[in-house]
C-alpha cells in the first residue's frame, strides 16, 4: 500500500511512477487529513509512505498522522521523500517514527524533484521542472524494483551537517518560517475556491468572495501553486515568482 501526502504533485507523481512496477493501491493522505477519516490500514504488501521534505525532515504533519495510524498485515515499511537537493538526517527521525509501531523499517530514498517552495526560493521554470522529473525516472524504477521484491533500501552515510540539518535548522524552520500569516490574494483572484479545495488541513475559507487563512499552515504549497490565476502571494516573497504545480502523469 503507498499512502502519498503531496502538495504541489511532485510526490503524487513518484507515488504514481512507483506504481508502474508495484501495482499496489495508492492511497491519499491529503484526503485522510481533510476529511479526518479513521487511520487504519490493511495491507498484504510492504507499507510506503511517500512525501515532500520539509527542512530535512518528513512533514510534522505526516510524522503525527504515523503515530495516529494502525497498519496491519504486512510489517515492513518504505519511506520516499521527494525534495530539492537532500534529505538530511530524515532517515533518523523516519526510524523513530515507526519505533513503537512494531515494524520492519526498510529504509529511505529521497527522489531530487522540481523545487516548489515558492515562500523562500524559486520555483523551477516548465523546461527545466521537465527535465528534473525526467532524470528522476530510472531512479523511481529502481527503487521500485526493491520494494517489489522487499529488499531494504540502501542506506547513505549521515554527515554531521546532516544531522545537524534536520535537528537545529528543522525547529528554527517551523517557529520562524511556518505560518499562515502573509498569504493573501492579488487583484487576479477569481473567487473559484480552489485553494479551498486544496489545502489538505481545511485551513483556507472562503469570506465573502475571498480565500481567507487559519491559523493551521503548514506551507505545503498547494494554494499558492494550484491556484489557476497565480493570485495567491506570501507577503512580497512571491510576487513575479514562476508558480509550480505538477500535473505530469506517468506514461
Amino acid at each position: 500500500m503507498i499512502l502519498c501526502f503531496s502538495g504541489t504533485g511532485n510526490s503524487l507523481y513518484v507515488a504514481r511512477q512507483l506504481n508502474v512496477v508495484i501495482k499496489d493501491e495508492i492511497i491519499s493522505i491529503n484526503e485522510y487529513l481533510k476529511e479526518d477519516k479513521e487511520k487504519i490500514f490493511n495491507s498484504n504488501k510492504p507499507f510506503i509512505i511517500v512525501a515532500p521534505t520539509h527542512a530535512w525532515r518528513m512533514p510534522r504533519i505526516i510524522e503525527s498522522f504515523i503515530k495516529e495510524s494502525n497498519f496491519n498485515g504486512n510489517k515492513k515499511i518504505y519511506f520516499i521523500l521527494t525534495c530539492g537537493a537532500d534529505v538530511g538526517n530524515a532517515i533518523g527521525y523516519a526510524k523513530k517514527s515507526i519505533d513503537k509501531k512494531g515494524m520492519t523499517f526498510m529504509g529511505l530514498a529521497s527522489i531530487i524533484m522540481p523545487d516548489n517552495y515558492v515562500a523562500l526560493y524559486d520555483s523551477d521554470d516548465r523546461k527545466h521542472s521537465k527535465e528534473i522529473i525526467r532524470k528522476a525516472i530510472p531512479g523511481i524504477l529502481d527503487i521500485a524494483q526493491k520494494i517489489k521484491n522487499e529488499k531494504e533500501l540502501p542506506n547513505k552515510p549521515i554527515s554531521l551537517l546532516d544531522k545537524i540539518k534536520s535537528s537545529v535548522t528543522n525547529p528554527i524552520f517551523y517557529s520562524t518560517i511556518v505560518s499562515a500569516k502573509g498569504f493573501h490574494t492579488n487583484n487576479a483572484c477569481i473567487s473559484c475556491s480552489k485553494c479551498v479545495t486544496l489545502c489538505p488541513l481545511n485551513n483556507i475559507q472562503m469570506n465573502d468572495t475571498k480565500p481567507q487563512w487559519g491559523k493551521n499552515c503548514i506551507h505545503c504549497m498547494a494554494c499558492i501553486g494550484g491556484c489557476p490565476k497565480g493570485a495567491i502571494e506570501y507577503k512580497n516573497r512571491t510576487v513575479g515568482k514562476v508558480r509550480y504545480y505538477n500535473t505530469e502523469y506517468p506514461n
